[in-house]
Order: structure tokens, then C-alpha cells, then sequence
């Protein structure tokens, strides 16, 4: 989406904002160039946004990217003209020297203020955003939680998202550019819209896995069964693709909270233990002690730990 700031009684900046991928689950009979045609996309465009996905074996359930077009996604000069409801023009009139390609975190000049609907329309979708309200500003050192969910902080405890995103994204500096710290908010934000998984949860899960590490290694069960690859470590998802970086970040973000084809997402885990802690155990080692979230049982014992202290806000060497 497009925020916006004033900049007088006829003009404002625009910051685009990023790139909005839907889903589409697939039926029987489906084909890559039937749904492209039917929905009106390109078919180019449609394999572009599922790198990791062939073409030829698809499955009925299986869950694949479509490349929509809303407020959300402005990649050309005549796509902000549009939304804006000006011209093309007047645009390289207010932006001397401009692109006919707009990058994500452009700013730009374009006319005056939105209207009140859609203002309030931009409002109600930025309500939408599970986890995305309320929150306090976060702070103070590791605190050494314990025992079952209970005696872990209550959500209503938890930091904002804003104050989570802004301290845990200068975090993603060490090892992300720019655009790519912007492709995963916009994932981050996307899923947990699809999912309504509080944001807060996706964003600290990112972290612990890997930092937000795009290029993180991927590990291997023991037996070799299992790859665990991505930003958020998931079941046999996918890596990091430096020629599609939106769409494979978004899936790596999908895969973790949604789940793949051969296990569970966070989702998932949310489902079947009714708290976001014990969840996170689940996530982590497959099984849970309720009594003791501390208990790794063979996988990471500060797991769920170190998570609850992200979600509170708290900093701590080496985190």
C-alpha cells in the first residue's frame, strides 16, 4: 500500500510500499496456463511468482501464488497514475527524471489527499493486520520464563509491532539488503493477513529460526528425512530465490506459518495446543511438555523462551 504525508492543499508523497502475492488452492484439472487465462494474468507472470513449484506435476490441495493487482502492488508510473487518478504527465511533471519503473520505498509527489472512503478503506486494512494494533514499546533485559504456558507473558503484554519491526529489522541489516528487509515485511504482513496469525508471532519466529537471514543454511534431519530450509527453518519449504526474492520470501513465510505438503505450520501447531507457547514447542520439537515449555525433548530447550522474549521486546547479547 501507498502511505501517504502531506505536503501542502494540492500535493502529498506517495512511499509505495510493496508487492501483494494471493494464494489459489488448486482443483482437479488445473493447469498454470488455464488458471492464468481464467483469472486474467499472464501466464508468464503466474510462473514467475511459483519458482519453486513444476509446472507439470501439480497437485489438487496444493497451494500456489497468484501475482494480484491492488493499491498494494505498484510496480510502473501508469499504475500510480492510475490509483492516484492522474496522469502519467503530470506525474513526470511532479517527479522530474522519474522511471517509468517505480521500485519499492520510492517516494514520490503525486495529487492531493484521498478521498474520506478511501481513507477509511486504508484505515480498516491496516486494523486488519492480526496483532497489528495495541502493544507496549518494548524494552528490558532476558527474562528467564518457565513452567507451562500460563506463566508466560499474556499477549496483551507483548510490544507493539511497530516497535518489534523497528528494532528487529536494523537486526536484519547484518545480513539483508534493503529491498529484501522490504519483501519480508511485506510477507510478513501478507501471511499473517491470509492466516490471521498474529504478526507479532510470525515476525519473532523469524527471528529465533534465522535472524531473517534470507540466505540462511538449510539443516537436515538426522535420518536425512527432513530439510528444513527458509527463513523460518520449515518442513521441506522453500529456500531463498535471489531471481524471484519477493515470491520466494512470501513462500518461505507461507510455509513456515501455513504449512507444506509434509508437515505443519505454526498455524497449525496453533490449532492443535489452543496457546501461541506451547505452539511454538510443537514447532520446535515436534512434541510437548505442557507442564515444562522448557523441555526441548531432543530440540532447542530455550526455545519458546527465547520467542516469549522477543514478543516482549526484550534485548539480550547475541539475540
Amino acid at each position: 500500500m501507498a502511505s501517504q504525508a502531506p505536503m501542502g492543499n494540492s500535493q502529498m508523497s506517495y512511499k509505495v510500499a510493496g508487492t501483494l502475492i494471493g494464494s489459489y488452492k488448486i482443483q482437479s484439472g488445473d493447469t498454470f496456463s488455464g488458471i492464468a487465462s481464467r483469472e486474467g494474468f499472464d501466464l508468464n507472470a503466474v510462473l514467475a511468482a511459483n519458482p519453486d513449484i513444476e509446472a507439470n506435476d501439480l497437485e489438487v490441495g496444493q497451494v500456489i501464488n497468484l501475482p494480484i493487482k491492488t493499491l498494494a502492488l505498484v510496480f510502473n508510473l501508469s499504475d500510480v497514475a492510475r490509483i492516484l487518478g492522474t496522469s502519467v504527465q503530470d506525474l513526470h511533471s511532479d517527479n522530474p527524471g522519474m522511471s517509468s519503473e517505480i521500485s519499492i520505498n520510492k517516494v514520490i509527489k503525486g495529487p492531493s489527499p484521498l478521498s474520506r472512503g478511501e481513507q477509511v478503506m486504508a484505515q480498516q486494512l491496516a486494523a486488519s493486520l492480526p496483532g497489528g494494533s495495541g502493544g507496549g514499546n518494548g524494552g528490558g533485559g532476558y527474562a528467564n520464563y518457565s513452567g507451562p504456558a500460563s506463566s508466560f507473558p499474556h499477549t496483551s503484554q507483548w510490544a507493539s509491532y511497530s516497535a518489534l519491526w523497528n528494532s528487529n529489522s536494523k537486526l536484519m541489516k547484518y545480513h539483508d539488503s534493503d529491498a529484501e528487509i522490504a519483501d519480508i515485511k511485506t510477507a510478513i504482513e501478507t501471511v499473517a493477513r491470509e492466516s490471521q496469525v498474529d504478526v507479532r508471532v510470525v515476525l519473532c519466529t523469524i527471528m529465533q529460526e534465522s535472524g531473517g537471514n534470507v540466505r540462511v543454511r538449510t539443516t537436515v534431519s538426522p535420518d536425512g528425512t527432513v530439510r528444513n530450509p527458509g527463513i523460518m527453518q520449515s518442513h521441506n519449504g522453500a529456500e531463498f530465490n535471489p531471481l524471484h526474492a519477493a515470491q520466494s520470501i512470501l513462500q518461505m513465510v507461507r510455509d513456515g506459518i501455513e504449512g507444506t505438503k509434509s508437515g505443519d505450520g505454526l498455524k497449525q501447531c496453533f490449532h492443535h495446543q489452543g496457546n501461541w507457547y506451547a505452539a511454538l514447542r510443537e514447532y520446535n520439537s515436534g512434541r510437548v511438555n505442557v507442564n515444562d515449555l522448557n523441555d526441548g525433548m531432543g530440540a532447542t530447550g530455550s526455545y519458546v523462551r527465547d520467542v516469549a522474549n522477543r514478543l516482549m521486546g526484550h534485548v539480550w547479547n547475541n539475540m
